[in-house]
């Protein structure tokens, strides 16, 4: 393999709290290793239209911080055809990238193992989402912060819910993935919680919400994710209003403050690890992979490892621990 001297660094996709952290560090271990980097802005939209940045230590003074990504962030169908790689291909070579360092989920990781197939040019990724849904790592960037926003807003939403004996449907971001729900349900002691990956009927939540109610509960808290089958908070809540109207019912949906934010302790350590493991990896030879954290270890799985050996799932336990911290 040639010598890796120039590498390229962006995130795409979703933003989430860490990815500056991380972007610093993979700015700050490639120049410790005698490499430049150049910033790619908007992530595969901004490769296929050149818009770079020379990035030196000074570059990511001050970002270790900040929510959000100072690289920016965007869809790109373009990059889904083979002209479009062309021209990305065309622009890093250009200005002398050999490398790539890809922060962002799932859609960017895929992009970058094909890209890295049809032009053999190395690429780590890091793993950047809120919803802690990526194979090979046990967290990924943003998910503890995205998770400890949440639960900030459940426990003030508790408070006003025990004032007037109200029954609040509390949706949190989680498309495809239960994570953040399952967790800040858990946190924060909802009477439910409404997850993608498992069924839960209105008769059976009604059941539930009558149960608590008979154990002299006189607020309630639901957690829904997003992408749970029944519809989301708005629906869900109409429905159970139907048949159990016994509280006043009211629904909150957090949304996209759950992305916003200054990164945890956690998560900045975390992307810092990630961003210096990734750039290493590199320097040693992998070619296309991901970086995650298992236990307390750094480790890398192959990206096609990651993207089809095995799907995700919740932490069967913590199902349970929910269930019986219901009652």
């Amino acid at each position: 393999m040639n010598k890796i001297r120039r590498i390229g660094v962006y995130t795409s996709g979703g933003d989430a709290p860490g990815m500056n952290a991380a972007i610093r560090a993979v700015v700050r271990t490639a120049l410790f290793n005698d490499l430049k980097v150049t910033g790619i802005f908007r992530g595969y939209e901004g490769m296929i239209e050149g818009d770079f940045t020379e990035m030196v230590s000074r570059s990511v003074s001050s970002i270790l911080q900040k929510g959000g990504t100072v690289l920016k962030s965007a869809r790109c169908p373009e990059f889904r055809t083979p002209e479009g790689r062309k021209k990305a291909y065309e622009n890093i070579k250009r200005v002398g990238i050999d490398a790539l360092v890809a922060i962002g989920g799932d859609g960017t990781f895929t992009g970058a193992e094909v890209f890295s197939q049809e032009y053999d040019i190395p690429v780590m990724c890091i793993p950047g989402t809120i919803d802690n849904d990526l194979y090979g790592t046990d967290y990924t960037l943003g998910f503890d912060t995205a998770n400890n926003t949440v639960i900030d807003a459940i426990d003030k939403i508790k408070d006003t819910a025990a004032s007037h004996n109200r029954l609040f449907f509390v949706e949190v971001m989680g498309r495809d993935s239960g994570c953040i729900a399952l967790n800040a349900g858990v946190a924060g002691g909802a009477e439910a919680i409404m997850l993608p990956e498992k069924d839960t009927a209105i008769d059976e939540l009604i059941e539930m919400l009558e149960v608590a109610k008979d154990r002299n509960k006189t607020s309630m808290i639901v957690i829904i994710a997003e992408g749970d089958k029944n519809g989301g908070a708005y629906n869900v809540a109409k429905r159970v209003e139907e048949k159990f109207d016994f509280y006043d019912t009211k629904v909150s949906i957090l949304g996209h403050l759950q992305r916003g934010g200054s990164p945890s302790s956690f998560d900045r350590v975390l992307a810092t690890r990630m961003g210096y493991f990734a750039v290493n990896e590199l320097i040693n030879g992998n070619r296309s992979a991901t970086v995650g954290i298992r236990g307390s270890k750094m480790v890398s799985t192959t990206l096609e490892e990651a993207l089809r050996g095995k799907e995700f799932k919740l932490d069967e336990e913590l199902i349970t621990i929910a269930e019986v911290m219901n009652i």
